[in-house]
């Protein structure tokens, strides 16, 4: 089976084409893959295939073989496969996720895909869409929960996929492989969480470091990254576009006030083929 390896800022996931190869098992093949060991190597598994709604679909399994509705980092890089490798000639894109359809705008340099921006659709904030269990009255924004002891102030949004964002002063010293599994798995999240922890540079830098619901700390999250925007600005603290600095580099996201989409610009990078199995 033929496969490419690729990434968004460091956000490395194996991808296969699902118009030419069948995948019988993805969540198993995505848990043995992605082993950086014993396998290729990467965050998950991606599909990239037919489409009824759409000119094409991706089905996106983590690391620990659970399906994501969708990853903003392999949008990407779905742009720059499908364009590289001839299956569309279009520069945009449409692509069917478990979250909806999604847009892109390809960016060339000497004929081949660098960067893409992606329409990631309006944010959900409804407690029970994204969802948080609360029963409490609007959005859950700047609430108090208590993780393995501590208090934390937590901003949830979903942009396809559930988000907690909380804040700190500083993300070096932060044991996020302790405390990532303790929010991911609180009971306040019926599905599951990722969890952003934020650093404010200025109104328009944000850091964050990210813990990803089935994978673990990756180097960057870019439905992460969205929905650290859209916290920020719901807590007074950035304006609608700002730079997402993550471990892995630097994504542009933009919250257009027009018509409430949020919109994330960043590279895509192919890293290299192989052929999986006999």
């Amino acid at each position: 089976m033929k496969f490419t390896k690729m990434h968004g800022i460091g956000n490395d996931y194996i991808y296969i084409n699902g118009f030419e190869e069948q995948v019988a098992d993805p969540s198993t093949l995505a848990i043995q893959m992605s082993d950086r060991h014993f396998g290729v190597g990467s965050d998950g598994l991606v599909l990239i295939m037919p489409s009824e709604r759409a000119d094409f679909r991706m089905r996106m399994f983590n690391s620990d073989g659970s399906e994501s509705e969708m990853c903003g980092n392999a949008t990407r890089c779905i742009g720059k496969y499908v364009y590289d490798k001839g299956l569309t000639d279009k520069t945009e894109v449409s692509l069917e996720t478990l979250a909806g359809v999604k847009y892109l705008t390809l960016h060339l340099t000497d004929g081949m895909v660098e960067r893409v921006r992606v329409d990631m659709g309006e944010p959900v904030l409804t407690p029970q869409l994204i969802p948080v269990d609360y029963t409490g009255d609007g959005e859950f924004v700047d609430k108090i929960i208590s993780v393995g002891g501590e208090e934390y102030a937590v901003t949830c949004v979903s942009m396809g996929n559930p988000h907690a964002v909380t804040y700190m002063d500083d993300l070096k010293d932060l044991e996020i492989e302790k405390i990532g599994p303790k929010f991911e798995n609180h009971s306040i999240f019926p599905k599951r969480t990722n969890t952003e922890f934020v650093q404010v540079i200025s109104r328009s830098v944000l850091r964050m470091r990210v813990w990803e619901r089935g994978a673990g700390e990756t180097l960057a999250c870019g439905t992460g990254a969205c929905a650290v925007l859209v916290a920020s600005v719901l807590n007074g603290l950035a304006d609608r576009t700002a730079t997402v600095q993550l471990l892995g580099g630097d994504l542009q996201i933009s919250w257009d006030e027009a018509d409430n989409h949020v919109y994330m610009t960043g590279p895509a990078t192919t890293v290299f083929e192989g052929v999986w199995g006999d």
